[in-house]
């Protein structure tokens, strides 16, 4: 865990989230700044700060995070479709240094984002 980070506490259960799904390694809930009707994030309950630090040892994991959104995604009102997203460092529009994916849906969503 990494002591300033958001996401791990959310993990640790010292800051409270809607969780939507949890398993031995990812956590989803929705997200407080929702940017669609649902937005949900999937973190790996191990903290890892982006998408450039991941190894050939976290594959299972990062898949194990979209299998997640996948049935989650099934209990949602989500008729019409859904975006999963990860974003990788500031540009990109990462705010936590915690690798998250974004699930997003329930209403249309244009091409290309952002």
């Amino acid at each position: 865990m990494a002591e300033e980070c958001i996401f791990c506490k959310i993990v640790a259960g010292e800051i409270p989230a809607e969780k939507v799904y949890e398993d031995e390694q990812v956590v989803g809930f929705r997200d407080i700044k929702p940017a669609a009707p649902t937005h949900l994030l999937f973190i790996p309950k191990e903290h890892i700060p982006t998408i450039n630090d991941l190894t050939d040892a976290h594959e299972a994991l990062v898949g194990r995070l979209v299998r997640a959104a996948q049935q989650t995604a099934a209990r949602e009102p989500l008729s019409g479709g859904y975006r999963l997203v990860f974003n990788c460092l500031g540009d990109a529009g990462q705010e936590v240094y915690h690798i998250h994916l974004h699930l997003l849906g329930g209403r249309r969503l244009g091409w290309p984002p952002g």
